[in-house]
């Protein structure tokens, strides 16, 4: 942390403040302020007893530092009526410790990834007022579901702003721009929480961003109209967009419903690569950018601060000169971060957890559902245990855009060959990278034994295509989707029987076909026609009537008609990929 900036004359580091309570026989952080305020003290986890002091072979407590001369506000004072977490009317804690002395504890356990950029988790409740004011904390209604949920799948959308706030940011470019979404990756964990899958969507992607409803500062929501054919990267902050619309807008492009956001500009990266010491990178050749002044030779680096972003800014350095070769250089950067966030030199210095924690709750900006260091750590404690070689980077797999002439070619379009079953793969939760072995066939057992089901489910007559009967809502797939399809099930495969019955009354996320038990041959002939997965099919309790019809409700993984939702078990081939756990080279 930058002691001087809190008004630490002599730059004492909190984390340099440990010393042993022989109280407790815990090591505390004893933060020594001037007369004017109370003295906190932070307790460390409690060491082995080996490591006790008076142990052989422990180590001597450090030295209580002298009062630093101005007072400082790194660590405030709890709120009046405030006790410490979990305690309530400010009383005094039993077993002495001081009338007026108030204490914090810290709880610091190891852990990857949560909130610090996809990179890695304190997991801690550090100085806890003091960090969850760090947070600025965005509402944006119902564009995601509210918080990540459990026992399934989690989609976090990481949005990094090339806003210039912050100071020494002005003279990136334009420093009057309300900014845009700048870098965005949809970072998707599995069920299981065995592999996550980093989907980045290039900032010059030409897509239809949506109407958003959109929070202003006196409490009412305003409406900001959509638009189609447009620049990705003005779903945020131009024309008053926040993170929602960027949200609604890769759901759009996705089909995958994303939980939460985080969202960063440029001092993150300073700031989080400085507090990790640094950030290893290497380069195949020598770079000299003049725009974003990145000036290294070819080999290792270790880069922090303004270098870090300078690293991740560049343009003009690698591959083609482009925004796509751009992301591959901050995939890589990330994956790097990741590891050295996940190192033992980070994970056991007292240190290093006090700037990253203070770093990235400074850096971040979230939505109300994990608008919390409690809710941030359970996000934590989900992901702390995922092994980096389970993670990879990809992109979303783009063409030139057809619609500008050769040679001056800007944008870019989707290609729906590669990406098609790309999605699928993040929507049917399936991994892009091996998992480690154990997890593997645990994981192995549990898709063979849901195979197993879907087999026995899925087996049996299928009846005629002139005989099936079913109601078609739409509960969030494309606009028209349910008259698109009963066109088709009509026209293409002989399914007259078929309904369109306009929307659904609540929106899901996956297509769902609800059917009887003796309409079990039509719902395995439907599945067979569009491609439903056996997950989708919902059987009920009672038969039905000779003329009562299924009840097919598109979902939002709804992409067409004809358009199936089986899930590829295995991407193709020339996808791009960064896995986390991989040092490469940038060319």
């Amino acid at each position: 942390m930058d002691a001087q900036s809190r008004g630490r004359a002599d730059e004492i580091d909190p984390a340099d403040q440990w010393v042993l309570n022989p109280r407790t026989g815990n090591y505390e952080l004893r933060l020594d302020r001037s007369a004017a305020q109370q003295q906190p003290s932070v307790a460390a986890p409690r060491r082995p007893s080996s490591a006790r002091a008076g142990a052989p072979g422990a180590p001597t407590a450090p030295k209580t530092p002298k009062t630093p001369k101005a007072p400082s506000p790194a660590v405030p004072g709890p709120r009046r009526g405030e006790g410490p977490p979990g305690r309530r009317g400010g009383r005094p804690r039993k077993g002495g410790g001081g009338g007026g002395r108030r204490k914090r504890i810290l709880v610091v356990t190891g852990g990857t990834l949560a909130f610090l950029l996809v990179g890695a988790s304190v997991g801690a409740y550090l100085y806890y007022d003091h960090l969850n004011n760090n947070l600025n904390v965005t509402d944006v209604g119902d564009a995601g579901t509210g918080g990540f949920k459990k026992d399934q799948p989690i989609n976090i959308l990481v949005i990094g702003t090339d806003k210039r706030s912050g100071a020494g940011n002005e003279g990136y470019g334009d420093a009057d721009s309300v900014g845009h979404a700048d870098t965005t990756i949809l970072f998707h964990v599995s069920k299981d929480r065995s592999n996550a899958t980093a989907l980045s969507i290039p900032r010059d992607l030409i897509t239809n961003i949506p109407a958003c409803p959109t929070k202003q500062p006196d409490g009412s929501t305003k409406t900001i109209p959509g638009e189609k054919g447009t620049r990705f990267n003005i779903s945020l902050g131009q024309e008053g967009r926040d993170p929602g619309c960027t949200m609604r807008t890769v759901k759009e492009i996705t089909g995958i419903t994303v939980d939460n956001f985080m969202m960063v500009d440029f001092n993150a990266v300073k700031v989080l690569s400085t507090a990790v010491g640094g950030v290893p990178v290497c380069l195949a050749k020598p770079v000299d950018d003049k725009d974003s002044k990145l000036k290294l030779d070819a080999g290792e680096h270790r880069l922090q601060g303004e270098q870090a972003l300078a690293f991740v800014r560049t343009r003009h350095s690698f591959g083609n000169h482009g925004d796509l070769d751009r992301i591959k250089t901050q995939q890589q950067f990330l994956g790097s971060m990741m590891r050295e966030m996940k190192s033992k030199e980070t994970l056991t210095s007292p240190k290093k957890f006090f700037s990253l924690a203070e770093a990235a709750t400074k850096s971040l900006t979230v939505d109300s559902g994990i608008g919390s260091i409690d809710k941030l750590t359970n996000l934590a404690g989900e992901l702390k245990d995922m092994d980096l070689k389970n993670i990879t980077f990809t992109t979303l797999p783009v063409l030139d855009n057809p619609a500008e002439p050769e040679g001056k070619k800007a944008t870019v379009v989707v290609d729906q060959r590669l990406a098609d079953p790309l999605l699928k793969m993040i929507q049917g939760d399936v991994s892009l990278t091996e998992v480690e072995k154990k997890e593997q066939a645990a994981k192995d057992a549990a898709d063979a034994e849901a195979k197993g089901k879907a087999d026995a489910l899925l087996q049996g007559n299928r009846a005629p295509a002139g005989d099936v009967r079913v109601d078609v809502y739409n509960g969030g797939g494309p606009g028209g989707a349910a008259s698109a399809t009963v066109n088709w099930l009509q026209n293409s495969k002989g399914v007259n029987k078929s309904s369109n019955r306009g929307n659904a009354p609540a929106k899901l996320d996956a297509t769902q076909l609800e059917y009887a038990p003796n309409q079990a041959d039509q719902a395995r002939a439907l599945a067979d026609l569009m491609g439903l997965p056996a997950t989708a099919l919902k059987m009920g309790s009672a038969d039905a009537g000779p003329k009562t019809p299924m009840k097919l409700t598109l979902g939002a993984d709804f992409k067409g008609a004809g358009v199936s939702l089986t899930a590829p078990q295995k991407a193709p081939e020339d996808i791009q990929r960064v896995e986390a756990d991989k040092a490469i080279c940038a060319k």
